[in-house]
């Protein structure tokens, strides 16, 4: 009898065993699945359509590069620029004008929420991805988009052309943007204009709330000595850090070099 409740005993010890074994490789391929699924299949499906987005909107400004009707929103934002600076919840800082720019001339139609309206091309990352209005993950960054921070200026406007993207998952069209060097070239083309801008400066890591890095004049408010005390013509690229993180910011900024109609 004592025999018999000693094997009793392990056929049951065994049984849980193999049960919680059962139960641990559930667990982990579903978890296996949700990080394929976080970091292959969602990049897969962003890359493809931001890929598709950027042949429409080539198409719709026409094969030989001649505007393709009415002016899109980057080139008829207000006269008087969207140079203003915004802090990273969309608020806006002090303004100023374009150079040459009257106070009379009307003031026309800014993009649409949501919708893209240019291409950024980053020659060294072999990177062409669209610009769309807005930074919310669902209607932009999830798409593959950089999506273009409110209230800050527009491609080759007077301010700061702010943008941001995702760096990993959803296209992470941002991922690679700490191997960008001073010199190299950001390309942002809209149905009218290419505007050639030049990296200059790069702040590696500052609070995701250092809403001074995407001011009209870009300069950190928390680490001391980064960004420009002259107005100007800025670009600035943001996006998270560590990778697979939120905690911080990486910021890339640059300058206008050049504008050549299209």
């Amino acid at each position: 009898m004592v025999v018999q409740g000693q094997l009793r005993r392990r056929g049951a010890a065994a049984r849980v065993l193999w049960t919680g074994a059962e139960v641990a490789v559930t667990v982990g391929l579903v978890l296996l699945l949700l990080v394929v699924h976080q970091l292959w299949w969602t990049n897969r499906q962003a890359q493809q359509a931001a890929d598709r987005t950027v042949q429409a909107l080539e198409r719709e400004w026409g094969s030989d590069g001649t505007p393709g009707g009415e002016d899109s929103g980057a080139d008829s934002a207000d006269s008087d620029g969207g140079e203003q600076g915004a802090n990273h919840d969309g608020s806006s800082s002090a303004a100023g004008s374009s150079p040459g720019t009257s106070t009379r001339t009307r003031r026309a139609t800014a993009p649409r929420w949501d919708q893209a309206y240019a291409v950024l091309a980053i020659p060294r990352l072999g990177l062409r991805v669209p610009v769309a209005e807005g930074i919310s993950k669902t209607g932009v960054l999830n798409k593959g988009y950089a999506g273009h921070y409110p209230g800050t200026a527009q491609p080759g406007r007077a301010g700061n052309f702010a943008l941001a993207g995702h760096r990993n998952t959803h296209g992470e069209p941002f991922r690679y943007i700490n191997r960008l060097r001073r010199g190299d070239e950001l390309r942002v083309e809209t149905k009218t204009a290419v505007y050639t801008y030049v990296v200059d400066k790069t702040l590696p890591q500052t609070s995701a709330r250092d809403g001074g890095v995407i001011a009209s004049v870009p300069r950190s408010q928390v680490r001391s000595g980064y960004g420009y005390r002259e107005p100007g013509y800025y670009v600035t690229l943001t996006t998270c850090t560590p990778e697979y993180t939120s905690k911080y910011r990486l910021v890339v900024w640059g300058k206008l070099q050049s504008m050549r109609p299209r």
